[in-house]
């Protein structure tokens, strides 16, 4: 168990040609509350469930637990979960140092494409490719416990 840094941005340019791996994703929300989101997600051919709590005052970190769990129970547990689900394909895009996490999305979510980027603190130094936009760290709309209930095609 341990908090996570993380920082957001818009995607402005083209990436998938520099992405090492891309893996499908649908993930539905047993609770979207901000003091404890519950999710599960089909991550290729593996489930999980996470926890995560409230982000701190700039939105960068978050506590996270997440247990890796068998599909079948994730297929149930999709049947349970709030309205909405979030169906995506994350592109890892290693960039110096690090590996950003691009997610685009389809459906109701369908022209929103997203990169994050993990780091050791909040301060942490990186290289910021020309293809990654505006950030939107701490924007509430766009995390994805947001997205399933106000879509971006709604905005």
């Amino acid at each position: 168990m341990a908090n996570e840094i993380e920082r957001k941005f818009l995607v402005k340019g083209e990436f998938k040609n520099l992405s090492g791996k891309e893996t499908r994703i649908v993930q539905g929300y047993l609770s979207s509350v901000p003091e404890r989101t519950v999710r599960v997600r089909i991550k290729g051919d593996k489930g999980f469930i996470t926890i995560k709590g409230i982000g701190s005052a700039s939105g960068a970190t978050r506590y996270e637990w997440e247990k890796e769990i068998p599909t079948s129970e994730v297929e149930e547990l999709l049947k349970i979960c709030e309205p909405g689900v979030i169906d995506k394909t994350r592109y890892l895009v290693k960039v110096d140092n690090h590996t950003f996490e691009v997610d685009e999305f389809y459906g109701e979510n369908k022209g929103l494409t997203v990169a994050e980027i993990e780091l050791s603190s909040e301060s942490e130094a990186f290289v910021k490719p020309e293809w990654l936009g505006e950030e939107v760290t701490g924007n509430t709309k766009y995390y994805n416990s947001m997205l399933m209930k106000n879509p971006f095609t709604k905005w």
